[in-house]
């Protein structure tokens, strides 16, 4: 840390991604991301000629993005906001909605990022614990005096609100703006995107990182009333109106035109998670019920940091997490079949 950084960031806690191994070959279940491709017209669309026109600026508005993503979600052109990753609407929107004197809640486990923006925006921030089987309670979150986010599916828990739930939380917050972070939402759960209609203090975030294959993209994308993109709109042309690139546009508006590849992707990962939690469950296992790609467990027969650690000695990654309410726990990425029975195998011999 140099002596110029600002007196406030110094106290920052930074978010801590996921391991990316770069020196050997691993089966990486520790960041949430597909173990499918992306799909042929998706990658068919990054193409030479694409390519060539990287000299060229994005297109600012990216017009024909958001066409795309209106036309599959049933709403007009400016209901949509896009980005360089969901990451940037979370930060656009402690910014926007909350910031320097607001307050804002969300769950005491879940993504790590929420307590990181309200830090650096000094945002006063409530973390409200999760109900003891790790679900989220939508009457804790009724009537508040500030912004709220919900990941739902919750990360890393798995667990999802239902439709209903997450109307109330909006319904009864009218004054707030309520965002709900739907990264997982297409592995089992309701999304919220319907409600907008009726509420224009919700914000719906999502993105093409999981259940679209292009983590390494970097696009992610809200829904909302006009009047709240026209504020996030408002930040991102402040900071950085070409925030989505050329290529990963191109690549956006292909995987929307093949999105039942992307759906039959999601409905074999959700077979997989249950093939998994079953194998999991029959070890010994407790197992959340998730409706995310992942699955958070714990074994009563080995501490849940010494099976992180020898699993990756077996050259499989798991995402494990130090804070003390769910040390025991980790969290695993759904892969393929054939390396969940990998993993699976591993933790047979782990428990020998």
């Amino acid at each position: 840390m140099s002596k110029f950084l600002v007196e406030k960031y110094r106290k920052l806690k930074p978010y801590t991604p996921g391991e990316q191994p770069k020196d050997q070959v691993m089966i990486k279940l520790n960041t949430n991301e597909s173990p499918y491709s992306p799909g042929p017209a998706t990658i068919a669309a990054l193409n030479a000629g694409e390519a060539a026109n990287l000299r060229l600026y994005s297109d600012p508005d990216s017009s024909d993005l958001k066409q795309a993503i209106a036309n599959l979600y049933r709403v007009q052109r400016n209901n949509v906001f896009v980005t360089n990753g969901s990451d940037d609407i979370l930060n656009f929107a402690f910014m926007a909605f909350a910031g320097e004197g607001g307050k804002v809640y969300f769950p005491e486990t879940s993504y790590g990022f929420y307590e990181v923006f309200a830090d650096l925006y000094e945002t006063d921030y409530v973390k409200v614990p999760l109900k003891p089987d790790f679900s989220i309670d939508p009457k804790d979150y009724v009537c508040k005096d500030g912004m709220i986010v919900i990941a739902n599916p919750n990360a890393p828990t798995g667990q999802a609100l239902s439709l209903q739930q997450v109307e109330e939380i909006v319904r009864t917050n009218r004054e707030s703006v309520v965002l709900i972070d739907e990264a997982y939402v297409d592995f089992g759960a309701d999304s919220a995107v319907e409600l907008i209609h009726k509420y224009e203090n919700l914000l719906v975030v999502q993105t093409f990182s999981k259940s679209r294959s292009m983590a390494g993209a970097r696009l992610g994308f809200a829904i909302a009333s006009a009047a709240l993109v026209a504020d996030l709109e408002k930040i991102k042309f402040s900071t950085n109106p070409y925030n989505v690139n050329r290529l990963t546009s191109a690549a956006g508006i292909a995987a929307l035109s093949e999105n039942e590849y992307y759906m039959e992707n999601c409905r074999r990962i959700m077979e997989t998670r249950a093939y998994t939690a079953e194998k999991l469950i029959a070890m010994g296992f407790e197992v959340v019920p998730s409706k995310a790609n992942f699955l958070f467990a714990k074994s009563p027969d080995v501490d849940g940091g010494v099976l992180y650690e020898k699993l990756r000695e077996k050259g499989i990654l798991i995402r494990h997490f130090d804070k003390e309410a769910i040390s025991q726990y980790n969290r695993i990425t759904i892969g393929t079949r054939e390396e969940m029975d990998c993993f699976l195998e591993a933790v047979s011999e782990i428990l020998r």
